[in-house]
């Protein structure tokens, strides 16, 4: 960590950034991330699904199995996905080459997305790439065999990266109201990946106060296993509290942050920020880790930020148990909590508008990928 008292203009050419969106659910995510990451960030789709790679707006689309599937999808296959990665292996690597941090971003559970993103994930690793996989878990509505497809994939994966965030699909229920429309839905789902992967892209980007450089993500990320991302946002006489807590505390999560080995926090707001709150914060999340935990901080002033308002984003890994949380599941009955209906507000902190569209302005963009965050059978037969 080191002070600065300016902008460093070459802060963005110390770390190059790419995102892979690996079948649709990923590119769909990379479409919705491009618009709304700081630049010099590059994004590249990968798919068997040519209709599908279309519609993504990536930097860089890379057909898949051309040979395979012949511009289709892969039918909940993920040994086609696996198999048409491998094909396209050497334009893969070059699309990643130069990179040092890679995101790999997909929906388990299909067949492109499972099968592919290992594959995608230890060729960036062979490149040297520090490589960190974001991927979602299908609801529990849609089967066992998409269940057990994810947790297969899910163990393949692991192995590839050098940290790995889940975020269960199942767990939207708990923050969106039971009105709320699939395509809203899923938005919220594509809003948490993205937060996930810009709260760590703007830890190394921004210039701060006392800033966090890649090489203080690397210490702690770098083969660290499950890791979590949590952002939080408060305002008012209790601000520093409420930041930190929803930071701790994601509805959306697979794991908590109890127990982690290693922390890297930062913590933005306007001029008032103040020490005592830093302190606050600090002493909030050395209480929920190992007592030996690694914690690194940094504090940033950001001007896009509402006056009187601060920011909380923490990055946990060294986590004991590296397996996907069988407790994450929800029966059927208990998919919609009007309860904590309320949170939805909270996710990732401070939200403008552009951040979920109209349903108007989503409907041009059909999915028709069986990837496609993994919507069930049921209403994929219903979507023209």
């Amino acid at each position: 960590m080191k002070k600065t008292n300016g902008i460093n203009p070459l802060r963005h050419e110390m770390a190059k950034i790419k995102v892979v969106g690996v079948g649709g659910g990923g590119g769909n995510a990379v479409s919705r991330m491009r618009n709304e990451l700081f630049k010099g960030v590059d994004f590249i789709a990968i798919n068997t699904d040519t209709q599908d790679l279309e519609l993504c707006n990536a930097h860089t689309k890379i057909h898949i199995g051309k040979n395979l599937t012949k511009g289709l999808g892969t039918g909940m296959n993920p040994d086609l996905g696996r198999q048409a990665a491998e094909e396209t292996r050497s334009e893969i690597v070059e699309a990643i080459k130069g990179a040092d941090l890679v995101f790999v971003t997909a929906g388990l559970g299909g067949g492109t997305g499972t099968g592919a993103s290992p594959v995608v994930a230890e060729a960036s690793k062979e490149l040297g790439a520090l490589t960190i996989a974001v991927v979602t878990k299908p609801f529990s509505f849609e089967g066992s065999q998409r269940a057990r497809i994810a947790q297969e994939g899910f163990m393949k994966l692991k192995d590839k990266v050098d940290a790995l965030i889940v975020v269960p699909n199942d767990r939207i229920f708990s923050v969106v109201q039971k009105d709320t429309t699939i395509i809203k839905a899923f938005e919220v789902v594509d809003d948490i990946l993205r937060d996930a992967v810009r709260g760590i892209a703007e830890l190394i980007a921004m210039p701060g106060i006392v800033n966090v450089d890649f090489a203080d993500v690397k210490t702690i990320m770098e083969n660290a296993g499950t890791a979590l991302v949590g952002i939080g946002a408060g305002s008012g006489q209790e601000r520093a509290a409420t930041a930190v807590s929803q930071a701790i505390n994601s509805p959306l999560l697979e794991t908590s942050i109890d127990g982690a080995k290693g922390v890297l926090f930062g913590i933005s707001g306007t001029r008032d920020l103040r020490m005592s709150e830093i302190n606050e914060i600090a002493k909030k999340i050395s209480e929920s880790v190992d007592p030996a935990a690694k914690i690194i901080f940094g504090a940033y002033h950001d001007r896009a930020m509402k006056p009187g308002q601060i920011k909380v984003t923490i990055v946990a890994t060294g986590f004991s148990d590296n397996g996907l949380h069988k407790s994450s599941t929800m029966p059927l009955s208990n998919l919609f909590s009007s309860g904590n209906a309320e949170r939805k507000a909270d996710i990732g902190g401070h939200k403008d508008e552009k951040t979920v569209p109209d349903e108007g302005k989503a409907s041009k963009s059909p999915k028709k990928s069986s990837d496609v965050w993994d919507i069930p059978t049921f209403l994929r037969k219903n979507k023209k």
